[in-house]
């Protein structure tokens, strides 16, 4: 049975040698000692060393894992180990973990196979396992990253050698590259625990799973598990020479548009103007910060109605503000009004290293990767026989008809009554429109009081030519989403100034 055991030991770090190529490689080798024959045997070290395996297979580890492994398979196994490491290169990771007995002597740590017998101190390294040569064997493969983990510091299993008083385990040295982390401090003893596995192994595979955890931050969680679960009985203890980062779990990859709607919110929260507020929430209606930014508008608002915030106190009160300029906020609104390639890149080349610089440059990216999509769907549908194909005018960004373009009349000047839109605005000029009062709040929910006697000028600035400016940015590719978006005038006063645009503004 040990003969077959030392065998597939060979065999599975065989493959590791022939195979471990990849710069990114992982391997652990993971031990778990319960069954002894001459000293006490454990009751958990087995469960642990498998829900540690079964958690690092699921972080991308190669793993191999030896149960109740007699002195000749555990010294196989760490011969092989080390050369699995030196094989895949030195971008990999290794890791170590054991479970199970140790001690030590002379300042040295020992670990225990399941077949050691002794009776006097001077043959602790002929029967089990000095722990600095599993750092030899990592520490030869002059790779990157090496973690190892020593859950063995329960119970001295040699209590009728006088030489074995010390507790625990003895501090070691880590290699450059090396993170060293016990189950409790040097000296200390650790908790077998009751319910199948140890307090540590339980936190350990619990931090390990946590994404986006530098190895610092899972360890030090791990430590203040276990002081919690054992009552302040077992502190973890770890060293580290790591030049380098290092994550069991990488972080979740943040979606380009909520990175944006972040970004954007935490720049209107900084300058608490209530334009920008609404203009954030008319932007993300179904914002995750929806609640946030229409609390805020409430105390904004209010503190603008009862005088104790005026804008003349602000500026008489307060240095001059570090935010952006009239030009760069100007430029900033009409691109995210417009949501275009071209909107955003107008800005980007006035101001490349603006406050909004990166929100619009994520922008781009995502506007762009719609473009591309868009580009395959036309593709698609101009293979199509021409009589599948209709007439209809297309969405650029999704090739799909667009109802919103449709129907538009055409030719919009600015001093002549409107004929297409909501009937609030039918009959009346552009020049009549801008300096009148909203029909619809500019965001749901907002108060009458907010808005009701307010005009358009009270939110932006428009004269003719800063008007035609902004309906300008309605000429771009990708025109849809910004025409679809509701507007205090009923959503249809935008795409008049989309044609009062394309006739030159007349």
């Amino acid at each position: 049975m040990k003969l077959l055991q030392s065998f597939l030991v060979f065999l599975v770090f065989g493959a590791f040698g022939a195979g471990m190529a990849n710069a990114q490689a992982r391997i652990a080798l993971v031990v778990g000692n319960s069954v002894y024959q001459s000293v006490p045997s454990l009751d958990n070290p087995s469960n642990d060393a498998r829900l540690i395996a079964s958690t690092l297979e699921a972080q991308g580890f190669d793993v191999t894992l030896l149960i109740d492994s007699d002195l000749a398979t555990l010294k196989r196994g760490v011969s092989q180990f080390g050369r699995a490491l030196r094989s895949a290169g030195p971008d990999a990771t290794g890791l170590f973990y054991y479970a199970g007995h140790g001690v030590q002597s002379f300042g040295k740590n020992y670990l225990v196979p399941t077949d050691a017998a002794l009776t006097d101190a001077a043959d602790l390294d002929l029967v089990s396992i000095d722990a600095g040569s599993v750092l030899r064997q990592m520490r030869s493969a002059r790779n990157q990253t090496n973690i190892v983990i020593l859950d063995a510091c329960r119970n001295n299993p040699f209590q009728n050698i006088p030489e074995f008083d010390d507790p625990g385990l003895a501090e070691m040295k880590a290699p450059v590259g090396t993170f060293l982390s016990y189950a409790t401090a040097p000296g200390g003893v650790a908790l077998d625990g009751l319910d199948g596995n140890s307090p540590y192994s339980k936190a350990l595979a619990r931090e390990i799973s946590v994404p986006g955890l530098k190895i610092e931050e899972t360890f030090k969680n791990v430590r203040v598990a276990v002081r919690k679960e054992t009552g302040g009985r077992q502190t973890p203890w770890d060293t580290s020479s790591l030049t380098g980062e290092f994550m069991f779990k990488a972080a979740a990859p943040v979606d380009p548009e909520e990175l944006a709607e972040r970004q954007l919110w935490e720049s209107v929260q900084a300058t608490r103007d209530p334009v920008q507020i609404m203009l954030f929430l008319r932007a993300y209606p179904q914002s995750q910060f929806g609640d946030d930014a229409r609390k805020l508008l409430d105390q904004v608002m209010e503190a603008e109605l009862s005088g104790t915030s005026s804008t003349a106190q602000q500026q008489a009160a307060a240095p001059a503000p570090s935010g952006p300029s009239e030009r760069e906020q100007t430029l900033y609104d009409q691109a995210q009004v417009a949501a275009t390639i071209e909107g955003y890149q107008n800005y980007l080349r006035e101001f490349p290293q603006g406050m909004f610089a990166e929100f619009a440059r994520t922008e781009i990216a995502a506007l762009q990767a719609k473009e591309a999509k868009a580009a395959a769907a036309a593709a698609a549908a101009a293979a199509q026989p021409a009589e599948q194909q209709t007439a209809a005018v297309q969405d650029p960004a999704t090739g799909a008809p667009n109802n919103v373009l449709n129907g538009l009349p055409s030719e919009v000047s600015f001093l002549k009554p409107l004929e297409f839109g909501d009937p609030a605005i039918i009959g009346k000029t552009l020049a009549e429109i801008i300096k009148s009062s909203p029909i619809f709040p500019p965001v749901e929910g907002l108060p009458e009081s907010f808005w009701k006697t307010k005009t358009c000028s009270n939110c932006h600035q428009w004269e003719r030519a800063n008007l035609c400016e902004q309906a300008q940015t309605y000429l771009a590719a990708d025109t849809s989403r910004a025409l679809n978006k509701e507007h205090p005038f009923g959503g249809t006063l935008k795409r008049n100034l989309m044609v009062w645009a394309k006739g030159g503004c007349r």
